[in-house]
Order: structure tokens, then C-alpha cells, then sequence
């Protein structure tokens, strides 16, 4: 055998050893491809049979409902420590103030509709036909007729209430004081809050 063709049969050899080691290396490829796509198919569920994906998808809740089954479960167990007094009197005050206005509206609201029936009109009569001695003349000197007058009935109306301002606004401070000592001797109020659905 001569020198060109030892080169010639070497060089064929070369060349087919090239060529099979690309198409390895294009196998491998194509194999790491493959197992990367069957990989992601199973993952999402491709691949498997069309119950079981079906099955699977039922199984995963959707977000409201997984929200509103985490929402509805959640509670939190708190101890009300410490009443600040200063809001405590801000909030009562307003309370009060506002209850006020409410019974001064009623009670105008009240006597106007009392006072065109004419209900104290018959009130001053018999009291003054009660009072009246045997002479026709009032023996004690009283006037029945102011007592229902509408200055007095609103004037009371406001003196009552503005003590009830004062008075529920200073009893809620104390009380707020006196449950704040309460608290740091046994403890506060446990109140339980759970979220609405």
C-alpha cells in the first residue's frame, strides 16, 4: 500500500470519527432538549392523561376562594391593656354633646306638636281649677300658666342637658383611669377579632 493511499485511508477515517462525534454531541443536545421539554410538559401538566390533568386543576384552588378561606379562619386573640384617657374624654365629650342636641331637637319638637293640640292650654286649666279655693281666687298665689311656657320647658331642657355633658364626660375619664388601674393589677379585657369574609 502505497503513501497516498495510507493518507487517503486516514484521512476517511478522520473524518468519519469527526462526523460521528458531531452527530453524538447533536444526540446529546437533542437528548438534554427533549428531557428539558418533557420536564416543563410534566410540570404543567403536559404529557400526563387528560383526567388527571383535569383532576389536578380542580384539586388547586382559585385565588377568591383560597382568599376567602384563609380570610374566614383568621383570629387574633388581644388583651386591652391601657385606656388612654384623653381620648377617652375627646370621644365622650362628642358623645354627649351630640345627645344633647338629639334631646333638645326632641323635646322642641315635642312640645310644639303637644302645644298646637292644646294639651297645655287643658293642663293650665284644670291645675288652676285644682288650685282655685272657694272664693274663685288661687289661694296660694301660684300661675300654672308659666309653668308651660315654652322658655321654661327649653330652658330646663338645656340645664339638663349640659350636666349630663359634664357628668358623662367626667364619669367616663375616671372610669377609663380606674380601668387602667384594674388592668395593671389583673390584667385587661381578652377580646377575640376575626377577619370578615
Amino acid at each position: 500500500m502505497s503513501d497516498n493511499e495510507r493518507n487517503s485511508t486516514s484521512n476517511d477515517s478522520d473524518a468519519d470519527g469527526v462526523d460521528t462525534a458531531v452527530e453524538k454531541d447533536a444526540g446529546a443536545s437533542t437528548a438534554e432538549t427533549g428531557a428539558t421539554t418533557s420536564d416543563a410538559g410534566s410540570s404543567a401538566g403536559i404529557g400526563e392523561s387528560g383526567d388527571t390533568a383535569a383532576a389536578d386543576a380542580s384539586s388547586v384552588p382559585e385565588g377568591p376562594t383560597a382568599v376567602k378561606a384563609t380570610m374566614s379562619s383568621r383570629k387574633a386573640h388581644l388583651t386591652v391593656s391601657r385606656v388612654e384617657p384623653w381620648s377617652v374624654m375627646k370621644f365622650s365629650f362628642v358623645v354627649s354633646l351630640v345627645c344633647f342636641i338629639i334631646l333638645f331637637v326632641a323635646v322642641a319638637v315635642i312640645y310644639a306638636t303637644l302645644s298646637v293640640l292644646g294639651v297645655f292650654d287643658e293642663l293650665t286649666a284644670m291645675i288652676t281649677a285644682l288650685l282655685e279655693g272657694d272664693g274663685g281666687e288661687d289661694e296660694l298665689g301660684l300661675n300654672p300658666a308659666a309653668w308651660f311656657s315654652p322658655g321654661r320647658v327649653l330652658g330646663y331642657t338645656g340645664v339638663v342637658g349640659a350636666l349630663n355633658i359634664v357628668l358623662l364626660t367626667a364619669l367616663s375619664t375616671v372610669g377609663a383611669m380606674l380601668y387602667n388601674l384594674v388592668a395593671d393589677l389583673v390584667g385587661g379585657v381578652d377580646i377575640t377579632l376575626s377577619e370578615a369574609e
